[in-house]
């Protein structure tokens, strides 16, 4: 479906006018992060899609997320940019964010990235609004359709789609019907309370402090953060001449509505990192609350959750970005193979099998992240220390967190039986032809990595790449379009690599 020009910009209205038509496969609900790239995904992937959002047509600069790990990276590596030449949407975001080749935690451990088994053996600071320009620009050129200013007003849903109440600028509301909803809006979702689903967890600490600031005086590092006695503070940059300045003092337990000036700021960061360097000129400040939640389940019926609508937690390790996107790199080719006809709609069932289990373990590590970073009693010091320690002295641990943390540590659940690679995430590589695995990725479908020769045909070919190992490796792998495994084989019989080739694409016509 091509968008609708309005009077905001290219693929963009802000207003429900009443003459368009009310029915398309898929509707996402919010456009940060995790909607724009779900909506990309299924535009590129040729599915209409309209994504609604109750903002006004703009980028806000108000980000809380600043850092891209490998993963996400990689995900975004699979996707071609719209610039010239064989660019892809990673490397869009390394030409305007900064590498990071190492993470400090506790003030004594060091998690070196430059030996991460990626390309991208780093993490990228940059302001999440940057990441929503590139996402945004990518889903608008491939067809989706925006309507800002435009809200869930209501939601039911009956065996053959799901029918939408939308609220536009004006109080006008319209019933929009769809095949399928994802609802990315964030931590207060609509579309969670409209599925009637809780959102159980807690508030992990109260009172944190938001500031965008200039400085005098230049921080050493990147990103500097560090805990003291009962103060925290974390100052990253947004490359414009300000600074992000997130702190949160023990003994300032106030309501997030409470009054803030840039001395409290100063004196906690003072406090935390020994001095302020120099901060002045606030063009913005804030108080919030981090929370520890998730949905007990990710899909209801035809209605899916995907980012902070599902799962909400403390900052730590700058992982809430980077997870909502995965979910959506996961969701989207799904979606996209189901409404295309080529799926069954029981492989839906696969996003809470594979992602909830994912946003669970992050819950627990930036969790235990925070605790510990903001430890007091005596015990609880002695455990981090014994940690740090630990994690100092054994590689294999060290790395184990480090994959966590960037996200290439996760797997997704395999049949009983199933090869070993089955589940996977498959780094990237170089195939015979020259190329790499991430590139050949680019075109949305399926690739097939085999020993020898083999014909997709014309009834997969909108579906299915195939290469060759540039080695002498005998193993045939199917990656999906997420980078993981769909199925392997040590050495498959022509038969059995038909069976698997139909069991996940569906058959050739």
């Amino acid at each position: 479906m091509s968008g609708t020009t309005g009077n905001n910009g290219t693929n963009g209205t802000n207003g429900i006018t009443g003459t368009e038509d009310t029915r398309r496969p898929v509707v996402v609900v919010g456009s940060g992060p995790t909607g724009l790239l779900l909506a990309g995904d299924l535009a590129t992937a040729g599915i209409a899609v309209t994504v609604l959002e109750k903002r006004p047509q703009k980028i806000s600069n108000l980000s809380r997320a600043f850092v891209l790990h490998a993963r996400t990276l990689e995900q975004l590596d699979a996707r071609p940019s719209s610039a010239p030449g064989p660019r892809s949407l990673a490397d869009d975001l390394e030409a305007v964010g900064r590498p990071l080749d190492r993470i400090g935690l506790f003030g004594r451990l060091t998690i070196d990235l430059s030996t991460l088994p990626s390309r991208f053996r780093h993490l990228l600071v940059l302001p999440q609004y940057e990441v929503e320009k590139v996402l945004r620009r990518r889903a608008a050129e491939a067809g989706a359709e925006f309507r800002y200013e435009t809200e869930l007003a209501g939601l039911s849903q009956d065996a053959d789609g799901v029918t939408i109440e939308a609220r536009g600028p004006k109080g006008r509301t319209e019933s929009l019907r769809a095949a399928y909803v994802v609802g990315a809006d964030g931590m207060r979702s609509a579309v969670r309370q409209a599925i009637g689903l809780p959102f159980p967890g807690r508030s992990v600490i109260r009172s944190v402090v938001l500031a965008d600031v200039r400085l005098a005086e230049k921080p050493p590092t990147l990103l500097t953060a560090n805990a003291v006695g009962d103060a925290f503070a974390f100052l990253a940059p947004f490359g414009d001449g300000y600074y992000r300045v997130i702190g949160w003092h023990r003994g300032r337990d106030v309501p997030d509505s409470a009054p803030l000036d840039l001395s409290e700021v100063k004196e906690i960061v003072r406090l935390a990192l020994g001095r302020d360097y120099g901060m002045y000129d606030a063009r913005w400040m804030s108080r919030f609350h981090s929370d520890e939640r998730q949905a007990p389940a990710y899909r209801v019926g035809r209605v899916f959750l995907a980012g902070d609508a599902a799962h909400v937690h403390t900052p730590a390790g700058g992982q809430g970005m980077n997870t909502g996107l995965q979910d959506a790199a996961n969701l989207s080719w799904k979606l996209a193979a189901v409404v295309g006809g080529h799926a069954d709609p029981g492989l839906l069932d696969t996003y809470q099998a594979e992602r909830h289990p994912v946003g669970r373990a992050v819950l627990r590590s930036s969790g235990g992240i925070v605790r510990l970073a903001m430890a007091k009693r005596p015990w609880t010091l002695a455990a981090r220390a014994a940690l740090t320690s630990f994690l100092d002295a054994v590689g294999p641990a060290r790395r184990k967190v480090a994959g966590q943390i960037t996200g290439l540590g996760y797997r997704y659940p395999a049949p009983r039986g199933a090869h070993r690679l089955t589940g996977a995430r498959i780094p990237d590589v170089t195939l015979a032809d020259g190329g790499r695995l991430y590139e050949a990725l680019r075109g949305g479908r399926f690739v097939l990595i085999t020993p020898e020769p083999y014909e997709a045909g014309a009834g997969r070919a909108d579906r299915l790449a195939v290469a060759r190992w540039a080695g002498d490796r005998r193993t045939a792998v199917l990656v999906r379009p997420d980078g993981y495994a769909a199925w392997a084989a040590d050495s498959a019989a022509p038969a059995e690599l038909e069976a698997a080739l139909a069991r996940h694409l569906g058959p050739t016509a």
